[in-house]
């Protein structure tokens, strides 16, 4: 059996490695946050769905979903939603916890295996930037010749094999890559796309539900900034680094 790349017997260091999850199949999602789900037990649950988008072509009622479970008292539901499995002819796994790529992303930056960003030797989260320094850059790399500011988006929507950001009008997105842009060419700066599934060989952005975004894309690139859509394989059992799918424009 093969599944996105995986086969049974497939071995590989994670840069996240899961807690261990409970898998079942999805009820429903509803008012963005809420997942019903029945557990392999038969029990039903409610789990928190850390995603606020629409997970155009990846939220399908009956598929087979993973979920964390979590210990902390505090928290008003027990589970987090973390992976769905689509696609019935050959299997693929999705992640769905978008606070999840930010801390993927820091293990691979710790490593130093991303292409392209230099010995940089200081790594920064959530630096305050932009004209009205309003704005927060999730990574920014120093002890390079200029500062490397790295913001990060996941993307689950795909036609075909080719993934698509954004899957919704995102105008906090387009404020992103202006505020990239004007950066440029003071510091280097990178758009990284977190490609949350593996059977996506291209990355393109998503015209058909954000043309602006599109078009502020395509405007950032010719400015100066650089796109590294990141592929990543995602299992029950953690998330792998596949290296940079092709840019298509």
């Amino acid at each position: 059996m093969t599944i996105a790349g995986f086969t049974e017997s497939f071995m590989a260091d994670f840069l996240y490695p899961y807690p261990p999850l409970q898998s079942g199949k999805l009820i429903k999602r509803y008012q963005r946050f809420f997942a019903d789900i029945e557990l392999d037990s038969g029990a039903i649950i409610t789990a928190h769905c850390p995603n606020t988008g629409p997970m155009t072509g990846v939220c399908h009622p009956g598929n087979r979903v993973w979920v964390s479970e979590s210990n902390n008292p505090k928290r008003k539901l027990r589970y987090t939603w973390e992976i769905i499995e689509v696609n019935d002819t050959e299997p693929t796994w999705v992640g769905v916890n978008t606070a999840l790529p930010n801390r993927v992303v820091y293990q691979a930056l710790q490593q130093q295996i991303l292409p392209g960003l230099g010995a940089y030797q200081e790594i920064r989260q959530e630096v305050a930037y932009g004209r009205d320094r309003n704005s927060r850059i999730d990574f920014l790399l120093s002890g390079t010749d200029r500062p490397i500011y790295v913001e990060v988006k996941n993307t689950t929507w795909v036609q075909g094999s080719v993934a698509l950001f954004p899957d919704t009008v995102t105008t906090r997105g387009q404020k992103h890559l202006q505020e990239l842009m004007a950066l440029c060419p003071k510091a280097k700066a990178v758009m990284l796309y977190f490609m949350n599934r593996a059977d996506c060989l291209e990355f393109a952005p998503g015209d058909q539900a954000d043309p602006t975004y599109g078009q502020l894309l395509r405007a950032a690139i010719a400015a100066g900034v650089e796109v590294l859509p990141c592929r990543f394989a995602v299992s029950p059992q953690g998330v792998q680094y596949l290296g940079l799918a092709q840019l298509r424009l």
